[in-house]
């Protein structure tokens, strides 16, 4: 089964999309449905790595970064 549904995309991805739908031999829909689906396989895998996570832990990794002013290079 499958809705339709109306996107707005700026002219130059879909442009860009069109270049890769055409190289990959499959439709402008397709190619758009199926990055729909991978950005929503990711975020179910980040939101199930998060749940592994915990402040906890996360305090005790930060604790080992030393508290050193960074290399000149590496400043903001």
């Amino acid at each position: 089964m499958s809705m339709s549904m109306s996107v707005n995309v700026p002219e130059e991805l879909y442009r860009r999309a069109a270049e890769v739908a055409t190289a990959e031999n499959i439709s402008i829909d397709d190619l758009f449905a199926s990055a729909f689906e991978e950005r929503l396989l990711e975020f179910e895998r980040l939101k199930e790595k998060a749940s592994r996570g915990s402040y906890q832990k996360f305090l005790r990794v930060i604790s080992k970064v030393p508290a050193v002013e960074p290399p000149v290079h590496d400043r903001l």
